[in-house]
């Protein structure tokens, strides 16, 4: 999957262009109500992250709720309810009535899922309705200061030379993350004992503690230290280099290629939203996107903002379920 950074209305996915621009072909697979966008909304608007306050998704949430406010005097609600993944609170919108007055905030975990856990209580293509991309963090890979680790190619060295020394912590198994380090490995036989933890947070802790070598985090967590010198910086998951560190070279720049993961944001409905009603949130938030007090804001806290329609964010969600599946089952990547 190909991501092209952030201009404000731009980015590649694949082989698609993210247009601005809600598809003909999309609004005709959505329900169609008449005139439905005419009177919405009309009251206040419940919009479900299904994880804690804080992360991506929650100040994504944040900000689209306040600004929609302001545009549609109404109150947009923002309800975490996290649990199970983020297959909680997915569920309560999947059962929700599709009028748009129940909306989801959802990141890339929701197709790592199926991977990693097996079938799901809903389907993530037939079950929900894709108004469009928010954004998205890349993924870093880093070494210990003490490592001595700055490239790929000194991984690929270290490792050949020492093949049983390295171990690496990643945000948890079968997160996106674990998923990056066991194809970077794949692709350069590194050999590296995968240490799971229980988010990104104590990962980091470990990594700069020197307790293990290598950890794979999410960029925004890593950047203030690769900058500070606390932390070496051996690679990106993106095509193309990271706003927040762009001195820190792309897998690609150095030799992997495809490799281009993120963490992505979107939001969703329920199935069978009215075209029109998607249509109305669509262009909305696309014009909150692209205030400069909101991209600054985004980028600020490593989310690099994007405008894809839902007809985009369809082929993401597809392409995305089919190569973590592949990955899981090649990598042998399985739930504990």
């Amino acid at each position: 999957m190909r991501f092209r950074s952030l201009t404000p209305a731009v980015v590649m996915c694949g082989a698609a262009f993210i247009s601005p621009f809600v598809s003909i072909a999309y609004a005709a697979t959505t329900a169609t109500t008449p005139d439905a966008s005419v009177t919405y909304p009309s009251h206040s608007i419940k919009l479900i992250v299904p994880y804690g306050t804080g992360g991506g998704s929650d100040i994504l949430a944040r900000q689209i709720s306040a600004r929609l406010l302001q545009r549609w005097s109404q109150a947009v609600v923002v309800d975490n309810r996290a649990g199970a993944s983020g297959n909680i609170g997915t569920e309560a919108v999947v059962h929700a009535a599709a009028d748009g007055y129940t909306l989801l905030l959802q990141n890339s975990t929701m197709v790592v899922n199926p991977a990693v856990n097996g079938k799901l209580n809903y389907d993530p293509e037939k079950d929900l309705t894709p108004i469009m991309l928010l954004g998205l963090t890349p993924i870093a890979l880093v070494s210990s200061e003490a490592s001595k680790i700055h490239t790929l190619k000194e991984l690929v060295d270290y490792s050949k030379a020492n093949p049983k020394a390295l171990s690496y912590a990643s945000c948890g198994i079968g997160t996106p993350q674990h998923f990056v380090m066991e194809l970077i490995k794949q692709k350069t036989q590194v050999a590296a004992t995968h240490i799971g933890y229980k988010g990104c947070a104590p990962a980091l802790v470990d990594v700069l503690g020197g307790q293990v070598q290598l950890a794979v985090l999410s960029a925004n967590l890593a950047a203030p230290h690769i900058k500070s010198g606390k932390l070496n910086g051996v690679g990106v998951s993106t095509a193309v280099r990271y706003t927040l560190m762009p001195q820190l070279a792309s897998f690609e720049e150095q030799g992997l290629k495809p490799l281009d993961f993120s963490i992505w944001y979107a939001l969703m409905g329920p199935a069978k939203m009215p075209a029109d009603v998607v249509r109305k949130i669509f262009l909305e938030v696309q014009k909150i996107l692209a205030e400069p007090a909101v991209i600054e804001h985004l980028v600020g806290a490593g989310i690099e903002p994007m405008h894809g329609n839902g007809e985009d964010l369809a082929k993401l969600i597809k392409t995305d379920l089919l190569r973590y599946a592949q990955l899981a089952k090649s990598a042998h990547i399985k739930a504990d």
